[in-house]
């Protein structure tokens, strides 16, 4: 099923999910990035005030597609501003389908997956779930039955299950660097030494994992936040202030960053000595699909010395990088460096083996320690 079903609105806001990258790939192709049509939004509660602001602006219904780890993000801006008992602003959402009842997932998923419908009733939120035998017919029908809920001011969703949606289209994703982000990761890994470091959610985890295994050098040294994107900056801000005898290492990617930017504002006001962050920009939210993010327009490093942080510098090549880390080191207060590299993974770029759990204890054991 394509996702022409669509093609009644006029306004698109959200974050990208995997599950639905025919969706992504659609509205790049008919709107790009054309912010008066599309708009690939900070986190899911930025993009339901877009809405938001889309209907104030235009009486018109707009559409936030979102993964369901991002219904959390939503759940302040659906029920103290679009909800029919505040302003009553209409909106369909477009919830990809992580983690469902009996459907292999990562363990980030599975709770989210069980709660993913409870969590839309207790929103109000109509739902219709979406599969690959619904037919684009009956998701028409289903519109025109939601179209009497938009004018009373109500919101609705489609829960979308995995492989439901198809796009014919190939859109390509690129950008001008040449550093690969696991040649990155290599150089902080024997910079970072035996410090702790705290990995965002996505491939830049899973490639810290597959490089201390390759190195045999165990995984006790690193907190691997497979979930809740854009908040290992806080964890890891979280432990440094805990331990300023330890440096700690934040390993962050550039969506992750602009998803909760205001934890950066934070940590530039806590300042501590013993935190280097570094954000891996490759443009792009790559773990789901390669749409890009903002981060290509905005000066990541002003961001951070406007936040507080005693240095910031931004690189983009192998011999840059390991001079800042090295200065990092030695200067012994808090830094940002900011990654410029290159799209894509290793085909077979596997998956930790460790449960979360696991790497939960022997990274609090290595704490301790």
């Amino acid at each position: 099923m394509t996702p022409d079903f669509l093609d009644r609105f006029e306004f698109f806001a959200g974050v990208p999910d995997s599950q639905l990258k025919a969706l992504c790939s659609f509205l790049m192709d008919k709107y790009g990035l054309d912010p008066a049509h599309h708009v690939i939004a900070a986190n899911e509660g930025n993009a339901a005030a877009l809405a938001a602001g889309y209907h104030l602006a235009t009486v018109k219904t707009p559409v936030v597609y979102l993964q369901n780890s991002g219904l959390g993000n939503i759940v302040n801006p659906a029920a103290s501003l679009l909800n029919g008992k505040v302003y009553g602003i209409p909106c369909l959402f477009i919830v990809g389908w992580r983690g469902e009842p009996g459907v292999h997932d990562e363990p980030q998923h599975i709770f989210q997956g069980e709660i993913t419908l409870s969590l839309l009733e207790d929103l109000d939120i109509p739902y219709f779930v979406i599969d690959k035998a619904v037919t684009e017919e009956q998701i028409r029908a289903k519109l025109e039955e939601y179209g009497a809920l938009f004018a009373q001011g109500k919101q609705a969703a489609f829960v979308v299950r995995k492989g439901a949606l198809e796009y014919s289209g190939k859109t390509i994703y690129t950008n001008p660097y040449s550093m690969s982000r696991e040649e990155a990761i290599g150089c902080i890994l024997s910079a970072s030494g035996d410090d702790p470091l705290v990995s965002t959610t996505g491939k830049a985890s899973r490639e810290v994992y597959e490089l201390r295994e390759a190195r045999k050098q165990g995984h006790s040294r690193d907190f691997l936040t497979v979930g809740s994107m854009g908040h290992s900056s806080s964890i890891a801000l979280g432990i440094a202030l805990q331990k300023p005898n330890r440096r700690v290492w934040c390993l962050d990617g550039d969506g992750a960053a602009i998803m909760h930017l205001g934890a950066m504002a934070v940590i530039g006001a806590s300042r501590p000595a013993n935190l280097v962050h570094v954000v891996l920009n490759n443009q792009a939210h790559e773990s789901v699909g390669g749409m890009p993010t903002v981060a290509g327009k905005v000066d990541l490093c002003a961001i951070a010395r406007a936040c507080g942080y005693c240095s910031a510098a931004s690189v983009d090549s192998l011999e840059e990088l390991a001079n800042v880390l090295e200065a990092a080191k030695a200067g012994g207060q808090l830094a940002f460096i900011e990654v410029k590299c290159a799209l894509g993974a290793r085909a077979d770029l596997g998956r930790p083996t460790t449960t979360p759990q696991e790497n939960k204890a022997a990274f609090m054991e290595n704490l301790e320690g």
